[in-house]
């Protein structure tokens, strides 16, 4: 049996066998964002017996959202996809695709994607996409698939996690690490140089084991045990995935960038999966990205898994510092493994 060193070796070894492809005339006609209200410090957790001060260190988290019961992530869906249409001044009826990427859904059946078409009133296909914390990448790049063969005219894609629901309060490695968002970003056609100038996404289930939720599907339904041994949450084996995703992501980039025909100083934002503040510095350094291209919100926000880079991106939109024409750089990466990198040219 593969070590899980060995496993993510082999998940490089994936990536060096990936494709990159172009899909270009399309465009970004809104994006949009949400988080609940309850913000959760890491002074806050003290009373469970953490350290604020070892969770910066280790993490760069301060802070995260934490939703209150009563909320799904539909509802956290909806309320970042209505801003999102808002500002794209386009009515829900004419959204004729929803791919919500989520590892949290409000049910096992049916899926996210259809609670989140009934709240917006839409009639538009609707269907969930679950790659964890690349989730967003995968639903991005379905979506724009759709609308570059005609299938779709206005495609929304959002990212939206309840993360205070995975993880348990008792596992100090991963609790302080995550919370809770929505974001949101509605595709349609776009002119000729405008859409996704290189991506790839990928896969590795060599490396399942080193995160995931145990219990709660066919191969291991929930138990009274299986409760009782804390399998319903969240497990990490986090050194291992640490440096895998240092090194896959410094490589896909380089490759995107090979492929694109571009250097990373062409790149006017970089917006990675908001893990962790030493996995973004060791591959900021590694490119020697120019850390005013990089947008981060990790210390307000925490680990939003597929909401992370809409919520980030969307910060950076709101904020006018995002402009046609720019190019931005989007990576997503975690359980599967799964991992999803793609230049969108604005």
């Amino acid at each position: 049996m593969a070590t899980a060193v060995d496993k993510t070796q082999i998940a490089a070894r994936r990536l060096e066998q990936s494709e990159f492809h172009s899909l270009m005339g399309i465009q970004v006609l809104g994006v949009g964002a949400a988080a609940p209200e309850q913000v959760v410090r890491n002074e806050d957790l003290a009373a469970l017996g953490y350290d604020a001060d070892w969770i910066v260190q280790r993490t760069g988290i301060h802070e995260r959202r934490c939703a209150t019961a009563g909320t799904s992530t539909s509802d956290l869906a909806a309320a970042a996809a209505v801003k999102c249409l808002e500002r794209a001044d386009v009515d829900a009826c004419d959204v004729d695709l929803i791919v919500l990427a989520t590892m949290s859904p409000d049910t096992r059946m049916p899926s996210a994607a259809c609670h989140l078409q009934r709240k917006l009133g839409t009639s538009a296909a609707s269907f969930d996409v679950n790659a964890a914390c690349a989730g967003f990448m995968f639903g991005l790049i379905t979506a724009a698939q759709f609308v570059k063969t005609g299938c779709s005219k206005r495609a929304l894609v959002v990212g939206a996690d309840i993360m205070s629901q995975t993880v348990n309060p008792a596992d100090k490695k991963t609790f302080p690490l995550f919370g809770d968002g929505a974001g949101a970003m509605l595709l349609g056609p776009g002119e000729a140089a405008q859409g996704l100038v290189a991506y790839t996404l990928g896969s590795d289930g060599e490396g399942a084991d080193l995160l995931c939720i145990p219990a709660g599907g066919s191969q291991e339904p929930i138990t009274a045990q299986s409760l009782l041994d804390n399998r319903q949450f969240v497990y990490m084996n986090g050194r291992p995935v640490f440096k895998w995703a240092v090194r896959l992501v410094a490589d896909s980039i380089r490759c995107a960038l090979a492929h694109a025909g571009l250097e990373v100083q062409d790149v006017d934002y970089v917006v990675l999966h908001q893990a962790n503040v030493r996995i973004i510095d060791a591959i900021a350094n590694e490119l020697k990205i120019d850390r005013e291209r990089l947008l981060v919100n990790l210390n307000r926000y925490g680990n939003t898994s597929a909401a992370s880079i809409p919520l980030a991106l969307d910060e950076a939109v709101q904020a006018d510092r995002v402009q046609p024409g720019d190019l931005v750089l989007m990576c997503g990466f975690g359980a599967g493994l799964t991992w999803g990198t793609a230049l969108l040219r604005w």
